[in-house]
């Protein structure tokens, strides 16, 4: 004659929280917070970069021109728009030029330039969906060289047209508190 076992259900309970106590003590380590300050960014490219032209841009039925401010792992774009042709109420595009502004944070692995932010206003305060002009969410890839000290080539993943932009001034990284 065998004897079964049976456990009581106080048993499975103990067990159950046992089981649960270890996972937690097993995930809880790898839990981290985020960084106090923001993060230092890419030497090189701290500054102010401003792109004066486009190549064959008279030739060009629109194009962008593009002023950027990168301060430790922060950018802040400008981008200065050029249509000959009509895309939408003239109040908004004003004969042909008007501006859009972005801001957040970006990322260099390799020769790729990542940025990630939000559509603002031209005082960098966050921009309410509606209006003439895009909001929401800015992801642009970039393809990074240098040519030289104080000239950067930039070439979007989502653009053919080259942007070549000139130092206008350094700016050392002093990470500020978030």
């Amino acid at each position: 004659m065998r004897k079964t076992f049976r456990r009581s259900p106080f048993t499975s309970l103990a067990l159950s929280s046992l089981l649960l106590a270890c996972c937690f003590l097993l995930l809880f380590p790898s839990c981290s917070f985020n960084p106090n300050y923001q993060g230092k960014g890419t030497a090189i490219i701290q500054g102010e970069w401003k792109q004066d032209t486009v190549e064959k841009q008279k030739q060009l039925v629109s194009y962008a021109l593009y002023n950027f401010r990168f301060s430790c792992d922060s950018f802040y774009v400008c981008i200065a728009s050029v249509s000959k042709v009509n895309y939408g109420a003239d109040t908004c595009m004003n004969k042909g030029r008007w501006q859009e502004y972005a801001k957040g944070t970006y990322e260099q692995k390799s020769d790729t330039l990542h940025l990630n932010g939000f559509f603002c206003n031209a005082d960098y305060t966050l921009k309410k969906e509606g209006g003439c002009f895009r909001f929401g969410a800015y992801d642009e890839s970039f393809k990074l060289s240098t040519a030289g000290d104080s000239t950067i080539n930039l070439l979007s993943f989502s653009n053919t047209i080259p942007m070549r932009l000139k130092l206008v001034k350094r700016i050392p990284c002093v990470p500020r508190a978030l």
